[in-house]
């Protein structure tokens, strides 16, 4: 009993840990968990990315990014890097809420 309780909580708490994109811009490479490159056209990207204004309107790995003031409010520390070969993800920052999403489903799992 106790070990079903464990896991439930365990599963819990890792999908509430992955409820909102909320991630933070650092300013050295050895902080980040992701490096970022942004590319100058969609069809290059892994994923496309759309700024919210407000923490609650951040995604579920959906590429609906909240930047935080903080990095410890922050689930992703990311870096952007000046080269494409430099980066883990290339993204594009798209307009519009709707075009937002991932076009490379083997990049997904480093936003986890």
């Amino acid at each position: 009993m106790k070990f079903l309780l464990l896991i439930s909580t365990l599963l819990l708490l890792s999908i509430n840990s992955v409820k909102a994109q909320r991630v933070y811009s650092v300013d050295y490479v050895n902080q980040a968990d992701v490096k970022v490159f942004v590319v100058k056209y969609e069809n290059q990207a892994d994923l496309n990315v759309y700024k919210v204004k407000y923490d609650n309107q951040a995604g579920d790995n959906d590429g609906k990014w909240f930047f935080t003031k903080y990095s410890n409010q922050a689930k992703k520390k990311i870096f952007f890097v000046d080269y494409v070969n430099q980066a883990d993800l290339k993204i594009y920052f798209v307009s519009y809420e709707n075009q937002a999403g991932w076009k490379s489903q083997s990049k997904k799992a480093l936003l986890y």
